[in-house]
């Protein structure tokens, strides 16, 4: 099962990039958790510094911008 995080303060653009996410999962038809990381401290543990940002299975895919859910299955296959 893949993990997605969504790294972001709660602003829309990271709400948005939550919502493309479960998009992707749905069309790809695979199981995934996905999950929120909205606190500054657990967003830089990341090394993350500009939001919103996807992390997929532990590796951060993109950062500072709201990937469709097209470009975000790229990163789920």
């Amino acid at each position: 099962m893949k993990k997605i995080q969504i790294l972001g303060t709660g602003c829309p653009k990271c709400k948005l990039l939550f919502a493309n996410a479960e998009a992707a999962v749905k069309a790809a038809g695979i199981e995934a958790q996905l999950e929120k990381i909205e606190k500054i401290v657990d967003i830089m543990k990341f090394g993350v510094m500009s939001t919103p940002a996807l992390v997929v299975d532990g590796a951060v895919k993109s950062v500072g911008k709201v990937l469709s859910p097209e470009d975000i299955l790229k990163h789920l296959a």
